[in-house]
């Protein structure tokens, strides 16, 4: 909508990437802090809590009651907020909003399971649950293919590609994007544990995709030049936004979770985004915590299964300093911090090429 005010009623200044991105992040804050507090009353009345998992540490029994799917608000709000800022008849957002809105669809159906069956924190099955993620994914991977999107491979502090993928590219994209919405599933285990990675992960790659947008600044910074996809940066500031509010929510003690329905929606969308700007290896140090917390999963498992030893006290790894005996306080902070240090060594690195 504020596109349209600068193409028809010549206002110029709508007519800038950072303009309306500041505007998205704006509206879906404001959206969100509105939407929030009404959204926790209703899920309290209708009993829309998620159940507690049975081997989670003793601590989080307390938690027991308090609403989920407090993901559908800021990804409305983050919609919303897109669909007046962005250009809707760019394919990069067209597709950004099919991700979205898909992995939270998942997410939802996931989450009203869990809620309709009290006695189980597990909801959909794992294969179910993996057959409309991948499905969702082909369906953006091809769209983007289709549109003849860079297929090149490209990894931190080195200025060339590394490969050409050609049709591989499909798979890979389908993996990077189902990979980074079940690691920050993950991750979701403590009070903002995920919310303050996810938003730092999105400034990150709201940073990168406006410049891989931007031919003059990917020429200097030595980045492909991807034209057309600096309007994810509108994109990526309306979630960042949304998340800040949630966060006020989210903190702790938590009045909210953002459930499946936010946390599917926000690792989907952020493989996204590193996809289209050429960051998919670059991911693994933006989120360096979910994969921290992903890769403690597959150790703890695999261990298990071939040593029948355990690596962890429990996992993901959150829940193993739990057993040590740190504070939820603690671990959290802990791990914003890392994940601080980690998106600014990914942002050093565009220089450092």
């Amino acid at each position: 909508m504020f596109y349209w005010f600068y193409r028809h009623l010549d206002i110029n200044i709508f007519q800038y990437i950072s303009i309306r991105a500041g505007i998205a992040f704006f509206v879906a804050f404001f959206l969100t802090l509105y939407l929030m507090p009404r959204f926790i009353k209703w899920a309290k009345s209708k009993n829309a809590s998620q159940p507690i998992y049975e081997l989670a540490p003793h601590a989080h029994k307390q938690k027991a009651g308090t609403p989920t799917m407090g993901g559908i608000v800021f990804v409305f709000s983050t919609l919303v907020a897109t669909v007046l800022t962005a250009k809707l008849n760019n394919f990069y957002v067209a597709t950004g909003l099919l991700i979205i809105a898909g992995f939270c669809l998942i997410g939802v159906k996931d989450d009203i399971s869990k809620i309709l069956n009290s006695k189980n924190s597990a909801g959909l099955s794992a294969r179910m649950k993996l057959i409309l993620q991948f499905g969702v994914a082909l369906m953006a991977a091809l769209i983007i293919f289709w549109y003849q999107h860079d297929t090149t491979l490209h990894i931190p502090f080195y200025k060339y590609p590394i490969a050409d993928m050609g049709l591989m590219a499909i798979i890979f994209w389908i993996v990077v994007m189902v990979a980074a919405s079940n690691a920050v599933n993950i991750t979701d285990g403590l009070d903002g544990l995920a919310t303050v990675p996810s938003i730092l992960a999105f400034f990150t790659l709201s940073s990168i995709v406006y410049i891989t947008g931007h031919a003059i600044i990917s020429n200097y910074l030595l980045l492909p030049n991807i034209k057309l996809s600096g309007e994810l940066a509108i994109m990526g500031a309306a979630f960042g936004g949304s998340l800040i509010a949630f966060l006020w929510h989210n903190c702790h003690p938590a009045e909210v979770f953002m459930g499946d329905s936010g946390s599917l929606a926000i690792g989907g969308f952020m493989g996204y985004m590193a996809i289209v700007c050429k960051s998919e290896v670059l991911l693994m140090i933006i989120g360096f915590i979910f994969v921290l917390e992903t890769v403690s999963v597959i150790l703890q498992v695999g261990s298990y299964k071939l040593r029948q030893k355990r690596v962890f006290l429990m996992a993901p790894i959150h829940h193993h300093f739990e057993q040590k005996g740190w504070k939820e306080n603690k671990i959290i902070v802990r791990f914003w911090i890392i994940s601080f240090m980690a998106n600014l060594i990914a942002l050093l690195s565009l220089k450092i090429r």
